[in-house]
């Protein structure tokens, strides 16, 4: 399979998912524990039949479910064919899907020594180089419960910040959260590279970057 591009996926008019980074995104409300651990079980059943395995995280009252091709490293037709298969598994529950308020969290060092303190990284969080095509210089936690860290060559100037968050989000959801930021006391530090991603700054001037799939190629 072919890994699809943002726009191509847009183009697909996936109610209710979003893409954040190399992966489609969906919450699902349940309203309870029960139901649902019975979608889970519906969604098993059809991901067996299709031979392609989400990602899904049960909690109380709702259901996080993530879909990519691995061997890709993103988002391909048959994730868009498992996608729709889950949307119609909600839809016959009687349960609503949204992509409000999901996101998704990586970390980035800022470092001019990157082959030096990738490997340290590694090992104490016990990670892994992520592998597959277009990929950089990332560390991926083989569970999958740890944000991917990837490490970003920079100079070596002082005084700098040296870890920055990245939050991957709706692009529909950036200008909401750029309005609650700067009420909350930060500072809208860049649009340079909208729609790409935004540099915003607490306070302190401790840098984060909000970003979506737009523009970026790909």
């Amino acid at each position: 399979m072919t890994k699809l591009t943002g726009k191509q996926i847009a183009a697909e008019g996936l109610s209710g998912w979003v893409l954040l980074a190399n992966s489609l995104q969906t919450r699902i409300r349940s309203g309870d524990f029960a139901t649902g651990l019975a979608l889970v079980n519906a969604i098993g059943r059809a991901a067996e039949e299709m031979n392609h395995h989400p990602d899904l995280d049960l909690r109380y009252p709702h259901l996080n479910v993530r879909l990519a091709s691995h061997d890709e490293n993103g988002v391909t037709g048959r994730d868009v064919r498992l996608a729709r298969t889950i949307s119609a598994l909600v839809a016959d529950a009687g349960l609503t899907q949204s992509a409000r308020g999901v996101s998704e969290l990586e970390l980035a060092l800022d470092t001019p020594a990157l082959a030096t303190v990738l490997p340290f990284w590694g090992a104490v969080l016990a990670m892994e180089p992520d592998r597959g095509p277009d990929v950089g210089d990332d560390l991926r936690d083989p569970a999958g419960t740890l944000p991917l860290i990837w490490f970003q060559e920079s100079g070596s100037e002082e005084p700098r910040q040296r870890w920055h968050p990245d939050v991957w989000v709706d692009p529909a959801e950036v200008q909401p959260r750029i309005d609650a930021a700067v009420a909350a006391g930060g500072t809208l530090v860049s649009d340079a590279e909208a729609p790409s991603f935004w540099v915003l700054a607490d306070p302190e001037g401790n840098k984060v970057c909000l970003c979506t799939w737009q523009d970026r190629g790909a």
